[in-house]
């Protein structure tokens, strides 16, 4: 933080739609992959934020393995179900487009479930779920990514980080909102480290034969991400699984192929979105999710701790600092920025 340089999320939110504009990207869709990318920030998951993800982006669109103005499509339909094919769109901007297809369904039968296939990556999971918020709805999305974990035993990555995402919306509580990858750590948290210099946890990486490195270690050259739990023993068996689930719910499913077929940089989304009011009154059940967080935060805490979290919690806190602080952002990616926009005749905005 002493380094850091902090920035309106206005003006980085407006700087990115520009720069998303400048390599062909349709403005009203430019806007969306901002807001993506800027509530990342907003709410402190750097690790999907413009500082990490801008730059991969813009490698994609530059290389052609990323389009610009997708042709997505429905090839596959039912009342509750759909199946997309996003034409290599980038996902941060084609999976808010298959929520609304989900919260359509959802709104006349109950539930709404899309898979988006053909696919490139989504940034922050959590963004999508939380678009069914506002409809009274819960949303659920999963992302089937390129390989970078080992299984449990495993010395060659079969699975992507597969993070999952569950928004549940409450009255006057902030909504409950899950966001974690199955791996131990998500992969760009890695390269975070490596520019802060930090070393890592013990139990979040493996070495290039598959071995557990379970001490603290700064960021080796090459590695393999574990599962959630590390080893077998600490419950690795429990995080593999559910990279599993996702790697068939968002990647087989689809129809496109999953993280690891047909390869980098292929990833397969899901969607869904379940109407409350096809289980509960709306009404009665944000009030009953309102007690029930409290009942959760109250939770007498453990010596050395000072309170009870709940997931959404850290999140809505730090995006109430950062809308009113602005972004802190490393010196490395303001220059990137910088340089970026002058490259691309873009108005930097700080």
């Amino acid at each position: 933080m002493d380094e850091a340089i902090s920035v309106s999320g206005d003006d980085l939110k407006a700087t990115v739609a520009s720069i998303f504009e400048k390599v062909g990207v349709p403005p009203e869709d430019a806007e969306v992959g901002a807001d993506v990318l800027v509530l990342a920030d907003l709410r402190g998951v750097d690790s999907h934020g413009v500082s990490n993800m801008l730059r991969s982006y813009l490698g994609g669109y530059q290389r052609g393995e990323i389009n610009p103005r997708p042709n997505m499509s429905i090839v596959r339909e039912t009342a509750a179900t759909a199946s997309v094919d996003s034409d290599r769109g980038l996902g941060t901007i084609v999976t808010p487009k298959a929520m609304e297809i989900a919260i359509r369904k959802a709104k006349e039968v109950g539930v709404g479930m899309v898979t988006i296939g053909n696919s490139r990556h989504l940034g922050m999971a959590s963004y999508h779920a939380m678009l069914a918020l506002e409809h009274d709805m819960i949303g659920i999305c999963m992302t089937s990514a390129p390989p970078r974990m080992v299984p449990t035993f495993g010395a060659e990555p079969r699975l992507g980080t597969n993070p999952i995402a569950v928004a549940v919306p409450a009255r006057n509580e902030p909504p409950f909102v899950f966001d974690a990858a199955t791996s131990s750590v998500a992969q760009n948290k890695i390269e975070i480290a490596r520019r802060l210099g930090a070393d890592l946890e013990p139990g979040w990486l493996a070495t290039e034969d598959g071995t557990p490195i379970m001490e603290e270690v700064p960021v080796p050259e090459t590695y393999h991400l574990l599962p959630v739990g590390a080893t077998r023993e600490l419950g690795s068996h429990k995080g593999y699984g559910l990279a599993c689930v996702v790697d068939i719910f968002a990647g087989v499913l689809t129809g496109f192929g999953y993280g690891a077929v047909p390869g980098r940089p292929n990833f397969g989304h899901y969607v869904a979105a379940y109407n409350i009011s096809g289980f509960d009154d709306p009404d009665h059940f944000k009030d009953e999710m309102d007690g029930w967080l409290q009942m959760m935060k109250s939770t007498k805490p453990a010596p050395g701790h000072e309170r009870v979290l709940v997931a959404g919690q850290p999140e809505a806190e730090m995006e109430a600092v950062r809308r009113k602080d602005g972004i802190p952002l490393h010196p490395e990616v303001v220059q990137f920025m910088r340089d970026t926009c002058a490259e691309l005749s873009v108005r930097c905005l700080f």
